[in-house]
Formats: structure tokens, sequence, C-alpha cells
């Protein structure tokens, strides 16, 4: 039977290390730890999205800006807000969320964001610190949840071989140069991948992020395997309800060693990990004002 790795229980424990170094920081520098959350539009998720990680910034201390922009909200408007947030040094932590309407340029919007507060870790630079293996940058939130989460159950990485599904610049890619960085040897599949089922079967371990619900089925995943499904997708049931999926197909993976749930897997260590990359942020803003020793 497999482990149920539950990654609520280990964001909770995440949460309340944030929130005793949000103290500290308080406490000793005098920073209160800030994040700007910017939604444009009204998309349904992204409303639900907003309200859990501003719920979870208040549970932890850290203070919560919100701006709710008009779908007809020009690109240079955006731009505007953000430099302004860029500009403000009680603001640690830049979030624009996603996606945006179509006449806004995603990456023209996240390349604007100071690196240093761009808690989910997508702006270039950040990029560039994370492949190139140079440190001392914001990792992306979804696969610092899912490597934090296989660390809970591996000990040594070093040569095991991993099997990412999806090359997303979100998920699949910054997950696989973090498996990398523990050594192990690292396949990222897409929707062009010729003999997927053989490739994953020989993998120690699977990260599933394509978006595609139930596609990993059980006879994919080798006895012993960890499992990360990120996936989350809505499915409609015979019954006329609806369920929420994950990418993996959980009921047949009992002889997997570890597996995470959905929901309740790596949906809430993304969000902590948001709130872990706000706190590093207001840490390392706090260290630059401090005076030098002479």
């Amino acid at each position: 039977m497999a482990q149920i790795l539950q990654g609520d229980l280990v964001a909770r424990e995440v949460l309340d290390s944030v929130s005793q170094r949000v103290s500290r920081l308080s406490d000793t520098n005098g920073v209160d730890a800030c994040l700007a959350v910017v939604l444009v539009g009204h998309d349904p998720a992204s409303e639900i999205y907003v309200r859990r990680k501003q719920k979870a910034a208040r549970s932890v201390g850290i203070r919560s800006l919100e701006y709710r922009l008009d779908e007809e909200t020009s690109q240079q408007g955006l731009l505007d807000l953000v430099h302004k947030l860029n500009a403000d040094p009680a603001v640690h932590g830049i979030l624009v969320q996603l996606p945006l309407p179509s006449h806004i340029a995603g990456d023209v919007i996240l390349g604007a964001i100071a690196p240093q507060k761009d808690v989910d870790g997508f702006h270039p630079v950040n990029v560039g610190r994370l492949s190139t293996g140079a440190g001392g940058g914001l990792v992306p939130c979804t696969p610092l949840g899912c490597v934090m989460l296989l660390e809970r159950v591996i000990d040594d990485f070093r040569g095991l071989k991993a099997v990412v599904i999806g090359k997303s610049n979100i998920v699949g890619k910054p997950a696989a140069l973090l498996l990398l960085d523990r050594e192990c040897t690292v396949t990222v599949t897409h929707i062009h991948t010729r003999g997927l089922p053989d490739i994953a079967r020989s993998a120690d371990i699977i990260i599933a992020a394509a978006g595609s619900p139930r596609l990993v089925r059980g006879d994919w995943v080798k006895p012993g395997a960890v499992v990360i499904d990120v996936g989350i997708n809505r499915i409609a049931l015979e019954d006329g309800t609806s369920a929420i999926v994950g990418d993996v197909a959980l009921d047949e993976c009992d002889h997997a060693a570890v597996i995470t749930p959905v929901p309740k897997g790596v949906g809430p260590m993304t969000i902590a990990c948001l709130l872990k990359n706000t706190v590093h942020a207001a840490e390392a803003m706090a260290r630059a004002r401090e005076p030098a020793v002479q």
C-alpha cells in the first residue's frame, strides 16, 4: 500500500516556520513583511486563488495588499502599477495573478517585476540563477513545493532517475532543474514524447504536471516509485456531478512507495512556498539596508 504524502500537513509546518521568521523580522529589524497581489479582471479561478493566498498570508502575519484592476486595464497601466510597487520599500513581494487578459503580454509584465520581489520566481534573472545553479534567486513555488515534499521521503537523490511529465516554465522545467541540482538523472517529457508509458515506468521519481486528468495510469508506475501529482483537473461524473482529480490515477497506484493526493497534496505547498519566498525576500531586503560594518 502506497504511503499518502499529505501536502497540507507539510505545508502547515512550512507556514509555522514562516510565521516565526515574520515575527523575528519584525522584532529584530522593525520590518513587516508585505506581499502585494495584483488581479486583473474577474477570472473565477483566479479570484479563489487570490483569496486563499491572502488568507494564508494573514495567518502567518504577512501584510497583504490587494490591487484589483478592470479587465480593460491597459498593459501600460499594469506596468505603471508594477513599477510603483517595485519602488515601494514597504513592499517585499509582488505577485501578478495569471492568466492575464489577452491584450496584456504576460512575459512583459513578469519581466518588469523587480527580481528581488519576484516571489513567483518567474523573472528571467531568477530563472537564470536556477538554471546555472548560481543560487540566491527566488524559486518558482510549485516546483519548490514538489521538491520539499520529495525531501520528506528521500534521503539521497544522487543517481535516482526522475521523469517530469510536462515542460511548462511554471512547473516542469524548474522542477527538472531542482532535481538536477540534487544529482538526479532527469528526463522531461511533453505532448510529443514517444513511448511515454515506458519512460515513466523506468522512473524512481515521477512529477506529473501535464494538466491531463488521470493521464498516468497504474501500469506506468514501477513498484516503489515516488509520485508527485501536480495536476488539478475538474471532471464530469456520470451522475451529473463533478470531481477534482490529478494527473495520476491514484486508485491504481497502490504499488508506489509514496504518492501525493489531489486535493491536499501539492496545492497547499504552492501557497506555503509563496509565503516562504515572501519572508525570504523581506529578510534579504532588510539585510541590504543594514549599515556596512567598518
